[in-house]
């Protein structure tokens, strides 16, 4: 019976963030205090517009199968919000609702890709593209950057990177993990790149779009040329604290709308009633009714590289959005620590789990092995207390 699960699943990682997750609970629950810093989940509760919002439509008995796609009236909501944000024109045919971005990232492999087609992925990258796309029976092709290049990709890195195969290339902007955000003119020096590939698809994963301290967020599909080769991708889990909502969508040209329905009427069908007419009321709002968090999340980032700053060893770059940081941690490797080898940044941050009770998440699970990510979304006093633990046993 050993050979009974498919060689799909038995070649796929886990996700390094939920083990991660995973592995702090277990140790919660055995009585450990551990501080949790390896999800990205903000820590605020949901807007109270919003939860009336889904309390309104149970009352208004939501309880049916929605359309595969999601209701006309969200899409509509997702078209206003694509014009208004992003300057993006997309038509109802053109917008995809699932359960969740990572579904629609899922979606689009499944759609696009086929036996070998290769997928650019700059690294680091979120978790999970790379067994997406394996999974999908494509090849992830990482480009490495660093921390000197505040882990963005050039224009010369990607053409360097594109062979005859190529099908896709897949970013995220703000960056999970390393909080980096492409400005317009990084952007058009892709884009320059790619219009000599016409042939070449854009995943681009804009669900960190509003935390962002920089200002005036850059969708590539408005890059001149993009538009037609672009799925935008976004959802409602980080700016809105609506992680366990699972709403994410796609802007996308029509075939590939399409098709994505098409893939989800066989997988999912549509995504949850409730959490759709919630997201109504959040896509709705202006993003000033949020902006509260956004300036949290900009308050905490400079605390923790203010004290993240005062360990030795520690190389940090000023992340531009989202809400973490990716540390360069490999002056340590090769170090011995109360008894402990480091060799790799899983080393290290086992170490942190095990000696510090604080929970990070390895760069290698990013296609970074010199960083971990650690994320701020939590109390300043967690933060304070967290970096304090880690101060301690390094």
């Amino acid at each position: 019976m050993s050979n009974h699960l498919s060689n799909r699943i038995t070649n796929m990682s886990t996700s390094a963030t939920l083990a991660m997750a995973a592995k702090a609970r277990e140790l919660r629950n055995s009585g450990k205090d551990i501080i949790g810093l390896s999800l990205g989940e903000p820590d605020f509760n949901i807007p109270d517009f919003i939860k009336d919002a889904a309390k309104q439509a149970i009352d208004d008995n939501y309880s049916s199968y929605s359309p595969v796609d999601g209701y006309a009236d969200l899409k509509q909501s997702i078209a206003n919000k694509f014009k208004r944000d992003n300057n993006l024109t997309y038509g109802l045919n053109q917008i995809v609702v699932s359960t969740g971005a990572k579904q629609s990232l899922a979606n689009i492999a499944m759609c696009m890709l086929n036996k070998g087609d290769e997928v650019i992925l700059p690294a680091p990258y979120w978790v999970s593209y790379s067994d997406i796309v394996k999974l999908a029976e494509g090849t992830p092709v990482e480009v490495p950057t660093s921390i000197d290049t505040d882990f963005k990709m050039t224009p010369a890195q990607l053409e360097a990177a594109i062979t005859p195969n190529t099908k896709m290339m897949w970013f995220s902007s703000p960056c999970n993990p390393s909080g980096s955000v492409y400005s317009k003119e990084e952007l058009e020096g892709l884009a320059e790149v790619l219009k000599k590939h016409p042939n070449i698809y854009v995943v681009s994963d804009e669900i960190y779009e509003h935390i962002n301290f920089r200002g005036g967020h850059v969708s590539i599909a408005g890059i001149d040329g993009m538009y037609d080769r672009t799925i935008t991708v976004n959802g409602v889990s980080k700016a809105f604290a609506m992680t366990g909502w699972r709403i994410g969508y796609i802007g996308a040209p029509e075939s590939i709308a399409k098709a994505c329905t098409k893939f989800q009427g066989q997988n999912t069908s549509g995504a949850n009633a409730i959490a759709q007419r919630a997201t109504i009321a959040a896509l709705d709002a202006p993003v000033s009714k949020i902006q509260f968090m956004i300036d949290e999340f900009h308050k905490r980032r400079d605390l923790i590289l203010e004290l993240l700053g005062e360990i030795e060893g520690f190389k940090l770059n000023v992340p531009e959005g989202a809400f973490y940081v990716f540390p360069d941690i490999s002056d340590f490797f090769g170090k011995t620590l109360n008894g402990t080898t480091i060799n790799t940044a899983s080393d290290f941050s086992m170490y942190l789990l095990e000696n510090a009770n604080v929970a990070t998440v390895t760069g290698e699970a990013f296609g970074n092995p010199n960083c971990i990510r650690i994320s701020y979304a939590a109390a300043e006093k967690e933060l304070r207390e967290a970096v304090s633990r880690i101060k301690a046993v390094l």
